[in-house]
């Protein structure tokens, strides 16, 4: 498969004339990047925008004390880094390949001709920009309100989708790991180990290999809703 048809296959790119799918391919460079290496730090000065040919790799940051906090998965078809490539600043995140990756590179100009000369294009990133900014809003808010225990249920009804057999049900397949659910969740895989274990015992959740069922979902939300909020931030009498 030629690399312009495999840029084809991008959903920022889509519409574009054969012709412009081949300068940008021509223009681009391609990366393959192996699972669990890092293809940016945060602060790297470096400004392209990257495009997922194949393969999937998550955005992420760390705190002082080392815990990771995972922001979003890049899965095949999409893009990052167009924070950098729009202001010119620092990289905000680092990225980690969680699989075998093959990317393609477009220069900060590039991108920003593209974005000049493709009204449908720059209208995507708007709506992926939009996107973070209310993702980020929802974290925020749950930080600010939400305790531990709270969060990693909250993660789990984020993350369940209608199980295809069973009317009504509800399921997390693939279940992400106990550490990923802890990024996700800003708080410690212990912690999640310990909800999960209670979810499990309570019958609200049933695990089999990969995939969580969750036995009723309005009743995950109201349990959420009923657990006791962070107590750490409250001041001293």
């Amino acid at each position: 498969m030629s690399t312009a048809s495999q840029l084809a296959k991008i959903a920022l790119l889509r519409g574009m004339s054969e012709s412009d799918l081949i300068d940008l391919a021509r223009a681009a460079r391609w990366h393959k990047f192996d699972e669990g290496e890092i293809i940016f730090d945060r602060q790297s000065d470096c400004r392209g925008v990257y495009l997922v040919v194949e393969g999937e790799v998550d955005v992420v940051n760390y705190s002082n004390q080392g815990r990771e906090i995972a922001y979003a998965r890049v899965k095949t078809g999409d893009f990052f880094g167009e924070l950098s490539a729009i202001d010119g600043l620092p990289r905000s995140a680092n990225i980690v390949a969680q699989t075998t990756c093959r990317i393609a590179e477009v220069s900060r100009e590039t991108f920003s001709e593209l974005l000049k000369s493709q009204p449908e294009i720059a209208f995507r990133v708007l709506e992926k920009l939009v996107r973070i900014i209310r993702t980020a809003d929802e974290r925020i808010l749950d930080l600010a309100t939400l305790g531990a225990h709270q969060r990693v249920c909250i993660e789990l009804l984020r993350l369940a989708k209608p199980d295809p057999v069973k009317p009504d049900g509800w399921l997390v397949y693939p279940m992400p790991t106990q550490a990923e659910i802890a990024a996700l969740a800003s708080t410690t895989r212990e912690t999640v180990a310990r909800v999960m274990g209670q979810l499990v015992e309570d019958g609200m959740i049933r695990k089999v290999h990969k995939t969580v069922y969750i036995g009723s979902r309005e009743k995950l939300a109201e349990l959420a809703q009923r657990l006791n909020p962070r107590r750490e931030d409250t001041p001293a009498r």
